[in-house]
């Protein structure tokens, strides 16, 4: 973009993904000045004079040690963030603060989850000794009809793309789950070995790999969800790209998805536990011919619940989708806070750093947000490409908002968000 002695920047653009990196260069070139800016293809084509430098890469080929050394260094990750990307992790998060605040806006909007861990599928009942909850629930359920019963979703902890997900309500459903994976291991140590080199082949079975077989989370099923007629009656969840800069603003990109199941809703009591695809709304599961028409903006859905008035009781009913995203805006200003605040060995905030998170969000019939996730270095490829435009603003708002200012460019000003990115969290956590 520019030459060396022009150069305000360096910026080393790689994100190992297709999709991804041609959409960040663009944002890079649209929203800076021509001459700011140099781009190289590695560390190596860093000048020994050094001079400010922009890392936008893959998360594991990120050079930390220099960012940590050189404060003119901008990241686009934190090193540690468990205390919100990792399911066990996330659910300590949230019950520890809202212990500490029972007021909280997490307190109506997360449900409670039960983390345990579990080794071998024989020792479920020891893990279940302190996971009481769940164990009370599924004692409850047995003398109930299924239509009745607490259902719970399991997840494994360290998990992602909706990997591994099954459904339950009795402990014997929950053994059958945890009995069928550990049939599906490796019989030998080669075997492990060659899984957890990254032999995909190897190391995937039934969506769950080896290595993710230890902490698990159990959330409540959230039933009914909000469906549409317009869209199959189709469960959906709510993806919402979510920014952190330094130490700590946070903001909501304001453009959302709607992601889509393959099939109809259906109650769980009524579905066969081999096939979840009324259930599973992530679409990095379906098949490319399930996976048409399951992506879409948030804000094309249609603009009313149906049957569903105004608190008045006026014959207009309630805008739902404004009301969804100001909770969605409450709810992760709040989550971030606790995990910066109340899980600090664990989201450890860098003031040379952003980063985007992706958080998956289901509404229930109701027209209640319930955070389900956070997840780092989200998977923009499921937006498709005619929704590629909405990955595009999200990055041009992430070079204005956490790039432009840090090396000293642009209007301050847009620290402060704009129409698509909207700020939820300011907080000065004393990190220089």
């Amino acid at each position: 973009m520019s030459s060396d002695t022009d150069a305000t920047f360096y910026a080393l653009i790689d994100y190992e993904d297709q999709y991804v990196q041609p959409l960040i260069i663009s944002a890079v070139k649209s929203q800076l000045p021509s001459s700011s800016c140099k781009l190289i293809t590695s560390l190596s084509d860093y000048p020994s004079a050094g001079g400010p430098l922009l890392q936008w890469r893959a998360y594991e080929s990120l050079v930390f040690e220099f960012a940590l050394e050189e404060p003119s260094c901008l990241v686009n990750s934190y090193i540690i963030r468990k205390a919100l990307v990792r399911k066990h992790y996330l659910s300590t998060t949230v019950s520890n603060w809202i212990t500490k605040h029972p007021d909280s806006v997490l307190k109506k909007h997360v449900k409670p989850s039960v983390d345990f861990e579990l080794d071998y599928a024989e020792f479920l009942d020891d893990a279940l000794v302190e996971a009481y909850e769940l164990r009370e629930s599924c004692a409850r359920n047995e003398s109930e009809y299924p239509k009745n019963r607490d259902w719970w979703i399991l997840k494994p902890g360290m998990s992602d793309r909706g990997q591994g997900i099954r459904l339950f309500s009795l402990e014997s459903e929950l053994e059958a789950i945890f009995d069928e994976w550990e049939a599906e291991q490796p019989d030998s140590d080669d075997e492990t070995a060659r899984s957890d080199t990254g032999d995909a082949e190897d190391a995937e079975r039934s969506g769950v790999i080896t290595s993710q077989l230890r902490h698990f989370v159990a959330q409540p099923y959230i039933h009914p969800p909000l469906t549409f007629s317009e869209y199959g009656h189709r469960k959906f969840h709510i993806r919402t790209y979510v920014l952190a800069v330094g130490s700590l603003m946070v903001y909501v990109y304001k453009s959302m998805l709607a992601l889509f199941s393959a099939d109809p809703y259906v109650p769980p009591w009524n579905c066969n536990p081999e096939d979840l695809r009324a259930h599973l709304t992530n679409t990095c599961l379906q098949s490319t011919g399930d996976r048409e028409g399951s992506v879409h903006s948030f804000w094309e859905l249609p603009d009313y619940i149906p049957g569903q008035v105004s608190p008045t009781g006026q014959s207009d009913p309630i805008k739902w989708k404004d009301a969804v995203f100001a909770q969605i805006c409450a709810i992760t200003g709040e989550v971030f806070e606790a995990a910066a605040r109340g899980m600090s060995i664990h989201f450890q905030t860098l003031p040379s750093a952003f980063e985007i998170f992706g958080l998956d969000f289901l509404v229930d019939a109701k027209g209640n947000a319930w955070l389900l996730e956070v997840n780092a270095f989200p998977d923009f490829r499921q937006t498709g490409d005619e929704l590629k435009g909405l990955v595009q603003g999200l990055f041009e708002e992430v070079v204005d908002v956490a790039v432009a200012p840090f090396f000293g460019m642009g209007d301050e000003g847009k620290k402060a968000g704009s129409e698509r990115m909207v700020r939820v969290l300011d907080i000065d956590l004393g990190r220089r």
